[in-house]
């Protein structure tokens, strides 16, 4: 993504405690909204690897927070639904959407307010939205069984405009379109030149309203959602919910963690977490569970550094391992799902690279979707440990009686053995990993030795797991990666 703050390092509100010597610094417990906290680490050099143990206890909250479906999914660029890129001839395409499981698709991007609903133009043309596209996207949700939020032209537009791409996005769609975003971070609006300077969150909410209104009108049967801010949480997307919550079903927001042009946007710095983000989406969940809505807040554009990613750090290893980290903080402060922004093929944040019309590469943060999915439903299990300067997070997801444990281990040089309570004891017992050569590393991605070729076909199933005998509580994790337990 292009963003519009480029040249602008560090403009983001409550974000901002950013710090560049990382050393022992220590993110606050995620008590208000989260299951754990993440220690940091700084990038250490040290010529061998070391194991230290780490116990590891867990205590049940009957009303703590729940992973549900569809969490897990994808922001691209309404630009790219031109390309054919979205349809079911793209098999690679649906093949990797298809091994996540059910998913939504968010189609927005700044793109979204650059382009035109254009009937009877021909297919492909920039800048325009045509029947067939939204045809080729309706034989891709179908093959997938994916939803898509959809994004409505709002910048540059007009409601009788939006209404009637909407009422035949409606019509292809059906049962596969998730709910309407009308505009892309609005609150930018005054700083792009989109609008003038005055253009204030109460001149977004009038104008808002009449697209509302007419989009509605024309499709009655289609949530909507909004206001897909790029920051202002408390300014803009709080009293939106509020403000909205009549018309609105999800509340949506936008999250980045600095500025990708930036030299101090660091793998270090990723890796660190942000001590802003628990606050943040805890100032989401309250407004909009206090606006009754009922699909609550969802991330639907997000990734690691605004303008499209810092090179050779975004499309890392170790910035797979930030997204875990990431996706299951999100989940415990209440969020119902993420979408990871991507497209293209730049050195950057997309989780698969493409050039317009086909997939090219597999990168790294796909990998850490898929890990999460593999983790599944269930409730969110309050996980104490003792860490010290280690960068571990351990998240613990209960279904019944089925639990699983995730590990991720951010740490370049230094392993970690997690030792499970006594009372932590289970007959059955499969392990799976992630992993990489380093935390560095662009491709070479496996999980359990495991990876795909760029036609997103396995050797085997990433879903084969290790048996380990029963009883097990020491489970070892190497520097640099993530281990997933599975509980019978």
């Amino acid at each position: 993504m292009q963003h519009w703050r480029t040249g602008q390092p560090f403009a983001w509100s409550r974000r901002r405690a950013l710090k560049a010597a990382l050393g022992t610094t220590l993110l606050p417990s995620l008590a208000e909204c989260a299951q754990t906290s993440m220690p940091v680490s700084a990038m250490r050099q040290s010529p061998h690897a070391r194991f230290q143990d780490v116990v590891v206890s867990f205590r049940a909250d009957p009303k703590g927070p729940r992973i549900g479906r569809p969490f897990v999914g994808f922001s691209y660029e309404k630009s790219q639904m031109s390309g054919g890129f979205f349809s079911s001839g793209n098999e690679v395409l649906v093949r990797l959407f298809n091994d996540l499981g059910p998913g939504i698709l968010r189609i927005g991007g700044n793109s979204v307010d650059k382009t035109f609903w254009q009937p009877g133009a021909p297919a492909s043309r920039s800048g325009a939205v045509t029947e067939a596209d939204v045809d080729a996207l309706g034989t891709f949700l179908a093959a997938t069984g994916w939803t898509v939020l959809y994004g409505l032209n709002l910048a540059r537009n007009t409601p009788a405009g939006a209404a009637q791409e909407a009422a035949y996005a409606a019509r292809i769609l059906g049962p596969h379109l998730y709910a309407f975003e009308i505009g892309n971070e609005p609150d930018a609006y005054s700083l792009n030149g989109t609008r003038p300077a005055t253009y204030t969150y109460r001149d977004f909410l009038v104008e808002w309203g009449a697209f509302a209104d007419s989009v509605s009108r024309a499709a009655p049967q289609v949530m909507l959602s909004g206001p897909a801010s790029a920051w202002h949480e408390a300014s803009w997307t709080e009293p939106f919910a509020g403000d909205e919550s009549r018309r609105i079903t999800l509340l949506t927001q936008h999250y980045y963690r600095a500025n990708g042009l930036s030299p101090q946007s660091t793998l270090a710095l990723l890796l660190a977490g942000d001590p802003a983000l628990p606050g943040l989406l805890a100032g989401l969940r309250e407004a909009s569970t206090r606006a009754g809505l009922p699909l609550g807040y969802r991330l639907t554009e997000a990734n690691s550094f605004y303008d499209g990613g810092a090179p050779n750090i975004s499309n890392t290893f170790g910035a797979a391992l930030w997204a875990l980290d990431f996706l299951f903080i999100a989940a415990a402060c209440g969020a119902s799902g993420v979408n990871l922004h991507g497209g293209g093929a730049a050195p950057g944040y997309t989780p698969i690279a493409d050039d317009g019309r086909t997939v090219i590469q597999i990168r790294p943060e796909y990998f850490a979707m898929l890990f999460f999915t593999l983790v599944g439903e269930g409730k969110l299990v309050h996980a104490a440990q003792r860490l010290g300067r280690l960068a571990v997070s351990t998240y613990l997801v209960q279904k019944g009686s089925q639990r699983r444990l995730l590990i991720a281990n951010k740490d370049p040089l230094e392993g970690v053995n997690i030792v499970l309570p006594e009372d932590f004891i289970s007959e059955g017992i499969e392990v799976t990993r992630l992993s990489a050569p380093s935390l560095t590393s662009t491709q070479d991605v496996t999980i359990n030795g495991e990876s795909p070729s760029n036609t997103g076909v396995w050797p085997r199933s990433p879903h084969r797991m290790e048996r380990l005998k029963p009883g097990t509580r020491v489970f070892p994790v190497a520097p640099g990666s993530a281990l997933l337990v599975f509980f019978a």
